[in-house]
C-alpha cells in the first residue's frame, strides 16, 4: 500500500508487501523488496536496498548505498522470517548496513530513537542499539551486541560479538572491544581499557556536577579500591540510594556475561 501522499521515483523498484506511509518519499535506482513497512515522513535517498521483514518508523533520513534487512552473515541463517525493527528520526548515512536477525537469538535486530549511524557502519544480527547514539564511520557492532542509550562507539571501532556498551559509555576510535563497557565510562585501544568516564557526554546530556562526582566515586570503587567486584558491590548499592543513577553500574556488574573491560 502506497499513501497517496508519498513519492516514489520512477527508476526506484518496489515489489512484494510493502507500505509506504503518507510523506514517504523515495529516490532513483532504490530496491524495496519483501515484507516492509515505512513510516511517515521517512526520507529514502537513491540506490537504497531494503528487505526482508523490515519495519521503519517516522521520520527517517537514509542516505545512499544504505542496505536494511539483508541476509546477515551467521553461517547458521538458513532464510528464517527474521526482522530488522527501526524507530523513528534516526539517520543513516551512506552504505551503512542493518542486518535482520537470527532465530537463534532475538528473532530481530533493533535500532531505536534518534539515532546517527555513519558512513559504512555495520549492524549485525540480532543488535539492540538504544536511543540517542552514535555509531561512526566504519564502526562495527558484531552479532548479539546492545548498546545503550547516548553511547557513542567512534570510527573504525570494533565490537565483539556478545558484548554490551553501557549507556552514556563511549568507545573512543580504531578500538577493539571484547568485553562490556560499563556505563558512563571512557574506553579506548586494543583492547579497550577505562579512562575514567565520559565527562563531556554526562555534561552535555543534562547530568548536574555532584551527580557526576558520585559516578566518578563508584567509577573508583569499581576500578581503583583493589577491592573485588563482589565487595565492591555492597558500596555501589549505598551510593545509589542517593544517586539512582548508580544503578546502571550495578546492573551490568549482575548480568555481564564476558566480564567489563579493565
Amino acid at each position: 500500500m502506497i499513501h497517496p501522499s508519498a513519492s516514489v521515483h520512477p527508476s526506484a523498484v518496489i515489489e512484494g508487501d510493502v507500505t509506504l506511509e503518507a510523506n514517504v518519499t523515495v529516490g532513483p535506482f532504490t530496491y524495496i523488496s519483501g515484507n516492509i513497512v515505512i513510516g511517515e515522513g521517512t526520507e529514502v535517498m537513491s540506490h537504497v536496498v531494503i528487505k526482508g521483514h523490515t519495519i521503519i518508523g517516522k521520520e527517517n533520513r537514509i542516505f545512499p548505498q544504505a542496505v536494511i534487512g539483508e541476509e546477515n552473515q551467521d553461517k547458521k541463517y538458513g532464510g528464517e522470517d527474521t526482522k530488522v525493527i527501526i524507530g523513528d528520526r534516526n539517520v543513516i548515512r551512506e552504505s551503512a548496513q542493518i542486518h535482520r536477525g537470527t532465530t537463534q537469538d532475538k528473532y530481530e535486530t533493533v535500532i531505536g530513537n534518534d539515532n546517527l549511524l555513519c558512513v559504512n557502519a555495520h549492524i549485525a544480527h540480532d543488535v539492540i542499539v538504544g536511543n540517542h547514539t552514535h555509531i561512526g564511520n566504519n564502526a562495527i557492532l558484531g552479532g548479539h551486541v546492545t548498546v545503550g542509550d547516548y553511547a557513542g562507539v567512534m570510527a573504525l571501532s570494533a565490537i565483539h560479538p556478545f558484548c554490551t556498551v553501557g549507556a552514556y559509555a563511549y568507545v573512543g576510535g580504531c578500538s577493539a572491544v571484547v568485553q562490556d563497557v560499563p556505563p558512563y565510562v571512557l574506553a579506548q585501544g586494543n583492547h579497550a581499557t577505562p579512562f575514567g568516564l565520559n565527562k563531556v557526554g554526562l555534561q552535555r546530556n543534562g547530568f548536574e556536577k555532584a551527580e557526576i562526582r558520585t559516578l566518578f566515586k563508584a567509577y573508583k570503587e569499581i576500578y581503583r579500591s583493589g577491592n573485588t567486584l563482589t565487595e565492591t558491590r555492597p558500596v555501589l548499592i549505598e551510593m545509589a540510594k542517593e544517586t539512582p543513577s548508580v544503578q546502571r553500574f550495578i546492573d551490568m556488574l549482575d548480568t555481564t556475561e564476558r566480564g567489563i573491560i579493565r
